[in-house]
């Protein structure tokens, strides 16, 4: 393991609902990265083929039988991703051909067996060697996203071995989930990627805080889109209907190291690829004061059990 170790955060807008598009992007946001010196590169949640803002911003969506949205979520799943699908594929061989740990939230579907007509909220690492090292399916799709995205499980709550440390990931408001959290702790991460939809205030307090009390390095991924990104077959509210490239997303990445304070402090309204150094060693140096997997816990009192198998 690498003791000095280089981040790229991709804080760039998707191909909206667009797989060969967003494929396109990836290729050319990865090179960015490589070219940047970053070891490990992260994307947003569900960046590939992109966040579903528009359910916190349109009028009528949750609307009983309401053809549109049908129709927003028929395309949402066609342009969603088969973690055995080529396009996995080819991301796992530019990870191997440039040397890149990548972390992605994906719009996930499973064309047959149990679950085939649902989309899940999904976060996939690959390893340098191009190898899909862990598949996370979102535990509980939070308030609005019910409806579109089904639960998911415990089978990805575990970091990867990387040639850069281990590596794990949770997504958006499972941070807010202590036993899920715990989970990962005591699996034990030198690099957390906290994706979000943008990195707000109370999000940045949950990244920091999921820092501090892991002592690990945490990335804070925010995203970018667009009010023309909305499909356009939802209606726009008044406020917005004439302003179409106002920021719904502005980003807010981050990263912020194991005593809790910013290591790259929150880049907003911007899009880019961001870099920044980390000393891994300072993982070690402070569960000094606090291991919550060992000096700090009372495993005689506490018990806790996890159900890692696939549903």
């Amino acid at each position: 393991m690498n003791r000095n170790v280089t981040i790229g955060v991709v804080q760039s807008a998707p191909e909206y609902l667009d797989v060969k598009k967003s494929l396109g992007k990836v290729e050319s946001l990865l090179k960015e990265a490589a070219d940047q010196g970053a070891q490990l590169v992260s994307f947003g949640e569900t960046w590939f083929t992109g966040y579903p803002a528009w359910i916190d911003y349109c009028d009528e969506y949750a609307k009983w039988d309401f053809r549109p949205t049908k129709e927003v979520f028929a395309k949402t799943y066609e342009n969603s991703l088969d973690v055995n699908g080529s396009e996995v594929a080819q991301i796992g061989k530019w990870a191997k051909e440039l040397g890149l740990s990548i972390v992605m939230g994906i719009n996930e579907k499973v064309p047959t067996g149990p679950g085939n007509g649902t989309i899940y909220n999904s976060l996939l690492t690959w390893n340098e060697k191009g190898i899909l090292a862990n598949h996370h399916r979102k535990l509980m799709p939070t308030h609005t996203e019910r409806l579109l995205y089904g639960q998911g499980d415990g089978a990805g709550l575990k970091p990867v071995d990387t040639a850069i440390g281990r590596v794990g990931g949770l997504i958006c408001w499972e941070h807010w989930m202590p036993l899920t959290r715990q989970t990962m702790h005591n699996a034990g991460e030198d690099i957390h990627i906290a994706v979000w939809p943008k990195v707000h205030e109370m999000l940045q307090i949950a990244t920091r805080s999921y820092a501090f009390e892991g002592r690990c390095f945490a990335v804070g991924v925010g995203q970018i889109m667009r009010v023309k990104d909305i499909p356009d077959v939802l209606n726009l509210p008044a406020e917005l209907a004439d302003k179409p490239d106002h920021l719904l997303l502005n980003g807010g990445s981050c990263i912020v190291g194991p005593d809790g304070h910013y290591v790259m402090e929150p880049i907003w309204d911007k899009e880019g690829v961001f870099t920044a150094e980390v000393d891994l060693h300072r993982c070690k140096e402070e569960k000094m004061a606090l291991d919550v997997t060992g000096h700090y816990q009372r495993n005689d009192v506490f018990h806790l059990d996890v159900n890692k198998s696939r549903r």
